[in-house]
């Protein structure tokens, strides 16, 4: 039998599963969880400790067709100077609840399109973040840059803010792809934004990288992933597209029939993680790629990686605060999001109550499980040692729960008294195997087609 045969018998090219940057997966969530309960969750925070924070900015000038992200387009500043005010309230309400001495481990602006925020806006924003909590040593502070809406006086004040880690969204250069999924954005024009962010000394580069777009060819994306390497990012993330328009509309201005086929997927990945790896990346869980010398890549080798609403991290902070509408925080506790609309996530605020929506508090065996999908996610194992010492369970239990993926996926997953491993012939399928050790409906969590 061929690996490909393989891959098919075992549903690969068939089935849509979390992408597993949480557990329980956002689906999940519910409105049991509150403003009351995000208050106290920040209130548990130790003194002096470290926190991560999300801000979310929804605003886009044009509204690309592949995105499936809570964004709203907008001609004007006047509703996104509107907005970051809302934000900066925010933050205040944050101040009053934080624990004294706390500092921050990474600050990420993300969208939506945080660069079209004008220079005056970008330097109050980050004056009021870093007067709530300020950086710690060693913090990173990064920002989602659109190479279409970004000049040189908004990246001088991004980097005169502290801004250390720029990540680019690229997609993909080729012209005709880019017409089909609503993205025209040269090479020329990322390339110019990469020299600027590089000669004001941003030393950290990220790009993000799709696979599986309309008329994507393996010789066409070969082509866009040399054009990027040219840039010499940092760490790329190799995105895979999920054609779901009926969760995001504009999606159906991508015609399905223009999509390559699951198994033409596989190829195409396979055909960028090659060129990644021949060009000295390591491979860094199902879809990242760094140079040795990157965070993430360190992380990696050293057993720290993790997985967040970001995809993969080498932030060990145990909070992530999100702040915005929709945006989403993970405490010890559990998981809470603020109200999707910007317009009632601006009621909650401007009344000076948090606009947690919805969540989800941690019970039973969530935290067990999402740890087991997380080592999954990011180191292809999972350590028995390391979950009887965190958890408490018995060794009898975690080789039942063992068993389970085992008689499901034969020789792509090796069991033995360590624990449970995905050899390499087996992770393409590792979201489908880490869905095994997923307690909840799971009609509900998989959009996004396994490869």
């Amino acid at each position: 039998m061929t690996a490909e045969s393989q891959l098919t018998r075992l549903g690969l090219f068939d089935a849509r599963v979390p992408r597993y940057t949480s557990y329980p997966t956002a689906p999940h969530f519910n409105s049991c969880t509150g403003p009351e309960d995000f208050r106290n969750w920040i209130g548990l925070i130790p003194e002096g400790s470290r926190i991560s924070l999300y801000l979310h900015v929804p605003f886009c000038r044009r509204l690309c067709w592949f995105c499936a992200c809570r964004t709203q387009g907008t001609t004007s500043d006047e509703p996104v100077r509107a907005y970051v005010e809302v934000l900066k309230a925010e933050l205040r309400l944050l101040q009053a609840e934080l624990p004294a001495g706390v500092t921050l481990s990474r600050l990420h602006w993300g969208g939506g399109t945080p660069t079209l925020l004008a220079p005056d806006l970008m330097r109050d924003l980050a004056r009021t973040v870093f007067d709530v909590v300020p950086m710690g040593e060693g913090a990173e502070f990064s920002v989602e840059i659109d190479p279409n809406e970004i000049d040189d006086a908004r990246l001088d004040a991004l980097a005169e803010a502290g801004m250390n880690r720029a990540s680019i969204g690229v997609q993909d250069f080729d012209p005709d792809i880019q017409k089909s999924i609503g993205r025209d954005q040269s090479f020329e024009v990322t390339k110019l934004a990469a020299d600027k962010l590089r000669a004001r000394g941003i030393r950290s580069l990220n790009a993000d990288i799709l696979f599986g777009l309309p008329h994507q060819t393996r010789a066409r994306i070969a082509d866009s992933v040399q054009k990027l390497l040219s840039l010499g990012p940092d760490r790329v993330a190799l995105y895979g597209y999920a054609h779901v328009p009926w969760m995001a509309r504009r999606q159906v201005m991508i015609p399905s029939d223009s999509l390559p086929r699951p198994e033409e997927r596989l190829k195409l990945f396979e055909t960028a993680r090659d060129l990644f790896v021949a060009d000295g990346y390591d491979e860094i869980g199902i879809d990242h790629f760094a140079l040795p010398t990157d965070g993430l890549a360190v992380a990696a080798r050293e057993g720290r990686l993790r997985r967040n609403f970001q995809g993969y991290t080498d932030d060990l902070a145990p909070a992530l605060i999100g702040l915005g509408a929709s945006s989403i925080s993970r405490f010890p506790q559990g998981y809470a999001q603020n109200a999707p609309s910007t317009s009632a996530h601006t009621k909650a605020i401007r009344e000076g109550r948090f606009s947690t929506a919805k969540g989800h508090g941690f019970a039973g065996q969530d935290k067990l499980r999402a740890r087991m999908i997380e080592a999954l996610m990011c180191d292809f194992r999972i350590d028995s040692t390391e979950l009887r010492s965190s958890f408490g369970i018995s060794d009898a239990e975690l080789q039942e729960m063992y068993a389970l993926a085992a008689r499901e996926f034969g020789d792509m997953v090796t069991v033995d008294a360590a624990g449970l491993a995905v050899p390499e012939k087996g992770r393409p399928l590792t979201r489908m195997i880490a869905r095994v050790f997923d307690a909840y409906d799971l009609s509900k969590a998989g959009h996004s087609p396994a490869v």
